[in-house]
């Protein structure tokens, strides 16, 4: 159910600001929740949720910051016309990381393609893969290294305008995955970010602790979660509903609902 924008959050129940802040599959590569906002996987390559449309390059083939700006501005035309609201692109991860021609060449290439994408754009993978020996998608437990140079290229976006970034799922000497660690979202905040903080999915397993991990990433500093499978994102929902009757969740809804006013504005 789409959820109107309230006079109000407190004129939402309890169980609608839960479901308001947790995005879930609804076909491969594409995500919706209640928010209404919709969510692709349009990176480039094979990596496009919508195959017939921009961009049709790997991200590591862009040579320069002109060509890769140019490359975001014609992906958020036709993801505005197919009434996509938001791209999880670009990769900011370096280019020495793990996954390859899903990466930039140059960090101000990513850079480039997030200014054209505007609006759209929801960088990723904070606070960056490039010490990473593997990706997240290829095991749940992943070790990196926060350095100056993956932390760069999120502050250049945010300097530009970024509303919308992922925070990944690799460890980086902390107890919790980054996801769900309170002090990667400081980290994020202190760069300046003032937008909507989406986890990477956090259905890394089958038995996926959802119960705990969804509260924890909100607690964390998430303003949203995200899970590909529906059937734990319906359980997240339900272990959320008691920081929603402790208002815990408003002022994520709250931010939410702005910034799918602003994603609409034309």
């Amino acid at each position: 159910m789409l959820l109107a924008v309230p006079a109000g959050v407190s004129a939402l129940t309890p169980l609608q600001k839960a479901e308001l802040v947790v995005v879930t599959s609804a076909r491969p590569r594409v995500f919706r929740g209640s928010s209404g906002i919709t969510f692709v996987d349009q990176e480039g390559g094979t990596i496009r949720a919508l195959p017939h449309v921009p961009p049709a390059n790997w991200p590591r083939a862009y040579t320069s910051s002109a060509e890769a700006f140019a490359a975001g501005r014609a992906t958020a035309r036709a993801l505005k016309q197919a009434h996509i609201d938001v791209d999880f692109a670009p990769v900011l991860d370096t280019a020495d990381g793990p996954l390859g021609s899903r990466q930039f060449r140059r960090p101000e290439y990513g850079v480039a393609f997030a200014r054209g994408l505007g609006r759209a754009a929801c960088a990723k993978h904070f606070p960056g893969l490039g010490s990473a020996a593997f990706s997240t998608d290829a095991r749940p437990h992943v070790d990196a290294r926060i350095r100056h140079r993956d932390l760069a290229p999120f502050r250049s976006a945010i300097r530009h305008g970024l509303g919308c970034v992922m925070v990944g799922n690799a460890f980086y000497g902390t107890r919790f995955r980054a996801s769900i660690e309170p002090s990667i979202y400081r980290r994020l905040r202190g760069l300046g970010f003032r937008g909507i903080a989406i986890t990477d999915s956090l259905s890394l397993v089958r038995h996926a602790p959802v119960e705990r991990w969804a509260p924890q990433a909100i607690r964390a500093g998430a303003d949203m979660v995200l899970f590909t499978s529906p059937v734990h994102a319906r359980r997240a929902i339900r272990a959320l509903l008691p920081l929603a009757r402790r208002g815990e969740l408003d002022g994520r809804v709250a931010r939410i609902l702005a910034w799918r006013h602003e994603l609409r504005r034309h």
